[in-house]
């Protein structure tokens, strides 16, 4: 049974977008825990889902990571995405995501707007 914290990791991940990248530290922020970059690694290594694109997740200054000892096959991924990388760092100022609302869908996006007018005006739905 996994844990709140690693489904919301999990969650999080799915929602960073091809060819975006996120550090293990923007990910534990966004899941509500911006202190835990490396217990959202573990979770990383140990994910082995398809449908959780854990290549995106890298570390802080843009080092690739270990992604289970293939860092030539996160490489390759990143790559085929069009995430720029120079040397074994991704160039992150191009293509990261550091804030919940860049990792939302359009929908996450209007709800929270829809929550934070609510709030402003007194009214909750």
């Amino acid at each position: 049974m996994k844990s709140d914290f690693t489904a919301k990791v999990l969650a999080a991940v799915r929602r960073i977008p091809r060819g975006r990248v996120a550090t293990y530290g923007d990910v534990a922020a966004l899941a509500g825990k911006p202190r835990a970059a490396r217990a959202v690694g573990n979770i990383m290594k140990d994910c082995g889902r398809a449908d959780v694109p854990c290549h995106r997740v890298i570390a802080a200054g843009g080092r690739l990571g270990g992604y289970g000892g293939n860092e030539v096959l996160k490489r390759a991924l990143l790559v085929a995405e069009g995430v720029p990388i120079h040397g074994a760092r991704v160039k992150m100022r191009d293509c990261r995501i550091t804030r919940l609302q860049e990792a939302q869908t359009p929908a996450e996006r209007r709800r929270t707007k829809n929550r934070k007018s609510a709030s402003k005006t007194g009214h909750q739905s």
